[in-house]
């Protein structure tokens, strides 16, 4: 395997069709809101990803064409993802749109918290580890708040993993990377904080996270 090259970086956002998005926020809001919800994180996810000064691209990847339509118009490249799953969806993702990167960074579009500033931290912490662990992959994981799963993920070179997304994917990640002989690092702030269940919107109001998402 080759070692780490952070020269040309793509964040791959992966994205729900807008009608069954975010279903576990159904008791406080409805269809519609949440589609208004999902469309609001992502719009912030995009313009992000594209002031990022790291970041050589940004594709959205998504079974939803309207949605897709939608991130063109947001400015960010866009894949209609075939397969089933979410791990599908970014292999097929990173070995298409994505197969002239050096890095990928797998960014959820339900980060409240998302900003240029904190994907340019990632970046650089992967360039600080690199520097560290030449002729090695390098792997820089966001984990979420309850430190099980994966809210942000840097990976260079693009296959220097599988993906693991699902339950306990910070773990199954780390493996992988151990398993890889990768450089591992892990990175706490904004990025950790997801809104996935009705307890995460309440927190989001509550800290004003998601002033600028436009609820």
């Amino acid at each position: 395997m080759s070692g780490a090259d952070l020269s040309r970086i793509v964040a791959i956002v992966p994205v729900r069709s807008l009608s069954g998005a975010k279903s576990r926020l159904g008791e406080p809001l409805d269809p519609e809101e949440r589609a208004v919800l999902v469309l609001a994180l992502l719009r912030r996810t995009v313009a992000a990803a594209l002031a990022s000064r790291r970041l050589d691209g940004v594709a959205v990847v998504s079974q939803d064409a309207d949605l897709l339509a939608q991130a063109r118009e947001m400015g960010a490249a866009s894949l209609l993802q075939e397969s089933d799953g979410l791990n599908e969806g970014l292999t097929e993702t990173r070995d298409s749109a994505c197969a002239e990167a050096t890095a990928l960074l797998v960014l959820p579009a339900d980060l409240p918290g998302v900003s240029a500033e904190a994907i340019d931290r990632l970046a650089e912490v992967a360039s600080e580890t690199a520097a560290r662990a030449p002729n090695r992959a390098v792997v820089v994981l966001v984990s979420d708040r309850h430190g099980t799963g994966t809210n942000a993920l840097l990976i260079t070179p693009p296959d220097a993993i599988p993906f693991r997304f699902g339950e306990g994917s910070r773990a199954a990640h780390a493996a992988e990377a151990a398993a890889a002989g990768a450089a591992y690092v892990e990175l706490g702030g904004p990025l950790s904080f997801d809104v996935d269940t009705p307890e995460d919107l309440l927190e989001a109001d509550r800290t004003g996270l998601d002033h600028e998402a436009g609820r």
